[in-house]
């Protein structure tokens, strides 16, 4: 477990700590995080850790294997969302698209926001210390990662040749 997610238990019953953290995810109320990031020793410039930190303070139910992309896939599950054979995306996986394409920095905070949202509303938990990494060295490779563990084929469906 890393040092962040330590301290952040620590902090987990504390209310009113966490909801100073979620302020960090809001612009223009992000000085209100400040002091709390302090208390969990996050330097207010290391945007990664304090962004992890306030998405932890919005939905604190974590996992510890899996990435984001096997996150979202739970959420789909979760959303009782059909894949269909036809070119039509599900919602989910839009937003997950949408996701991948992301630059670094805000857009791609306020995807993984909205898809941590969605997760806390499905009761699906997250693996942040796999995301925390994943921020860090948000990459190709990273979001290859992502869409192999969102996109697993599912069990092979019987053909007429398999009959």
């Amino acid at each position: 477990m890393s040092w962040l997610l330590e301290r952040l238990y620590k902090y987990k019953n504390n209310r009113g700590v966490m909801a100073n953290l979620r302020c960090i995810l809001v612009d223009n109320k992000k000085h209100r995080a400040w002091p709390a990031l302090n208390r969990l020793g996050v330097a207010i410039n290391n945007d990664v850790a304090a962004y992890v930190a306030g998405l932890f303070a919005s939905h604190s139910e974590e996992t510890l294997t899996g990435n984001f992309g096997a996150t979202c896939q739970a959420i789909e599950r979760k959303r009782n969302e059909k894949r269909s054979d036809d070119s039509k995306l599900t919602p989910t996986e839009r937003r997950f698209r949408h996701l991948l394409a992301a630059e670094r920095g805000d857009e791609l905070h306020k995807r993984v926001l909205r898809m941590v949202l969605m997760a806390k509303s499905q009761g699906v938990p997250v693996n942040y210390e796999r995301l925390e990494t994943d921020l860090k060295i948000w990459n190709d490779r990273t979001k290859t990662e992502w869409a192999a563990a969102f996109w697993t084929p599912d069990t092979p469906r019987s053909t007429e040749e398999d009959v």
